[in-house]
């Protein structure tokens, strides 16, 4: 028989959430399914709902970032047990016999990778996300989630943790590297954290000062306010690698001029209209700027794994479902601290 749980339930982009009951399918030879304790709550969840990057499919439950622990397994899955510790991020599926798939780049697969909600797998169904009691996922993308951290904490890992941690990895930031965080949400204190465990030397860049005592409680070393024009004079010249986590439109040349010769600037934030930029930026130092797309789930555990051995976890807010709606106002007016989390356990079928 298929499952059945508890979930909030969008009807429209402008309903808000209504607590439900839905429908997983039946569990396959391969599937996991989880009792959720947390789902963090990413900007992206709010953008898909509200219709800002497009015509999303309705009814949604959405979240991408997913803690609980192991209720069922099917009769062919090896690497879980019921009672372990997991999390699932932002895929679900993939082809698994691509190249990007074999190289452990699952969120670049070719035929398509299925993501954690409003997502239509290979199937045919469209995917349901983690504001829910329970998801039935593959057990090739649940991950491990290591008993040094708290469940409700690393809930945001899943989405926030390797967004950060993926493009840090892979520019090098370590000792003797200066990086620069170009934003302190959700996003952004995960980029501080990792970046300082790194072993970099950390500058955060933000409209204001008012999160300053946190930033470098973080890690950083030094925290700028973007708001002010001497910031971009005192700091040109000075990165090896700025991490920008911000969804708004920014003076791009500004930024890629604090960079050093041959530093690279990286968009993790997808802000909704077009930005600018003028080469020279780029050409003037050999510069590079990139993009960088979470992970895959290989490189999703060693983020875990990271977190664990260097005490690393989300800065969360635990909210009910009732507070979600509310919830999704604060994080567009960056009234958060520093991530939401969901306790699932609240959510209550009301029909």
């Amino acid at each position: 028989m298929p499952t059945t749980t508890p979930a909030l339930i969008a009807d429209s982009s402008s309903s808000g959430f209504r607590q439900g009951t839905i429908e997983h399918r039946d569990l396959r030879p391969d599937d996991v399914l989880i009792d959720i304790a947390y789902a963090g709550i990413c900007h992206s969840d709010i953008h898909t709902v509200r219709e800002e990057w497009g015509p999303a499919h309705f009814p949604l439950v959405t979240g991408h970032e997913i803690a609980g622990t192991v209720a069922a397994v099917g009769e062919e899955v090896t690497r879980w047990s019921v009672g372990d510790r997991v999390g699932v991020g932002c895929l679900v599926d993939s082809c698994g016999e691509c190249e990007m798939c074999l190289d452990d780049h699952e969120n670049f697969c070719t035929k398509g990778a299925v993501g954690t909600y409003n997502s239509k797998g290979y199937d045919g169904e469209w995917t349901k996300g983690g504001y829910a009691r329970q998801v039935v996922v593959g057990e090739r993308f649940v991950l491990r989630v290591p008993d040094a951290i708290e469940l409700s904490q690393a809930a945001p890992l899943l989405c926030a943790g390797i967004t950060t941690y993926t493009p840090l990895v892979r520019w090098g930031a370590g000792p003797g590297t200066k990086v620069a965080v170009v934003g302190m949400g959700g996003l952004g204190h995960m980029g501080v954290k990792l970046a300082a465990a790194m072993g970099a030397d950390v500058t955060v860049l933000s409209q204001s000062l008012s999160k300053e005592e946190d930033g470098r409680a973080f890690g950083a070393s030094d925290y700028r306010a973007t708001s002010d024009p001497q910031t971009f004079t005192d700091l040109r010249g000075a990165f090896d690698v700025i991490l920008c986590t911000v969804s708004a439109d920014l003076p791009v040349d500004q930024y890629l001029r604090l960079l050093k010769t041959f530093g690279t600037f990286v968009m993790v934030g997808l802000p909704e209209n077009d930005q600018s930029v003028n080469f020279g930026s780029l050409i003037s130092g050999d510069k590079a700027m990139t993009g960088s797309n979470i992970g895959g789930i290989k490189g999703t555990q060693e983020m875990l794994d990271f977190c664990a051995e260097h005490g690393i976890g989300a800065t969360v807010e635990v909210i009910s479902a009732g507070e979600v709606d509310a919830a999704y106002d604060k994080v567009v007016g960056s009234q958060v601290r520093y991530r939401y989390v969901i306790d699932t356990s609240t959510i209550i079928p009301a029909d």
